[in-house]
């Protein structure tokens, strides 16, 4: 179905073939939105399609759009397909991510380039084609997914860290020149997170389970935000971990 006029929410998700996007993407469909599902592996988003489908609490239009968001193009094309598909955009998610683990004397320029890339052009890229549609919306949110090591870089984060400091200010920058508009931005900046980004960077003996967060206690701040509960503080960057809740 392409382009109509409905009344149901929209949303766009970045990196929800897994982790925290997926557990995000099924957090939304279940308030009732739409979904435009954004990765790089087609498999991995269909995967995430179909748990959607077997929720039978949530039937949302789901598109799945693969495409690699370090690039500007297929970033820029991702939101613009989202929004001539649902004729809409209410909630913009940049959760994909690339966390290198090398010191600093270890980051070369490839490495610096992709991470800035996928961390904080991709999601700038984003933001800027879907800025139009969001504004139209009449109570859109911007999420970026951030990382407690923007305010205390664990060794070997230098270009994951610093890559992601730039989308907590670009949500402060989103909420101040959305505000006219009815949009609100945040940064969440989880600490640990049980996902596939985690355990390819550190074994369960370094970082063991029960301290890091599940996917879905970030999925559930995220929910929190787009109902408006955390409405005060946009701009923001809501920094969790686990045993603390949101800071």
């Amino acid at each position: 179905m392409s382009e109509a006029p409905e009344t149901r929410r929209a949303a766009l998700i970045t990196g929800a073939g897994s982790g925290i996007g997926r557990a995000v993407a099924m957090a939304l469909a279940s308030e009732g939105f739409d979904l435009a599902l954004v990765g790089r592996r087609r498999d991995h988003l269909e995967e995430t399609a179909r748990l959607i489908g077997a929720d039978g609490r949530a039937q949302p239009r789901v598109l799945v759009i693969p495409a690699d968001v370090a690039e500007s193009v297929p970033a820029r094309q991702a939101a613009e397909s989202a929004i001539k598909h649902f004729g809409r955009l209410d909630v913009l998610v940049n959760n994909a991510g690339y966390a290198p683990l090398a010191s600093i004397d270890r980051t070369t320029p490839d490495l610096l380039d992709r991470a800035f890339r996928v961390n904080a052009l991709g999601p700038a890229n984003l933001i800027a084609a879907a800025w139009p549609a969001l504004c139209r919306s009449g109570g859109a949110c911007i999420i970026n997914i951030s990382t407690l090591g923007t305010r205390d870089p664990f060794p070997g984060f230098f270009a994951y860290a610093s890559a992601k400091g730039a989308v907590n200010v670009m949500a402060r920058s989103c909420a101040k020149e959305g505000k006219a508009h009815g949009v609100k931005a945040f940064a969440i900046a989880p600490g640990a997170v049980e996902t596939p980004m985690l355990r390819a960077n550190f074994s369960t003996t370094q970082i063991p389970p029960s301290r890091a967060l599940p996917p879905e206690a970030v999925a559930d701040v995220a929910v929190r935000c787009v109902r408006g509960e955390f409405d005060a503080r946009s701009g923001d960057t809501l920094f969790i971990s686990a045993g603390r809740g949101v800071e």
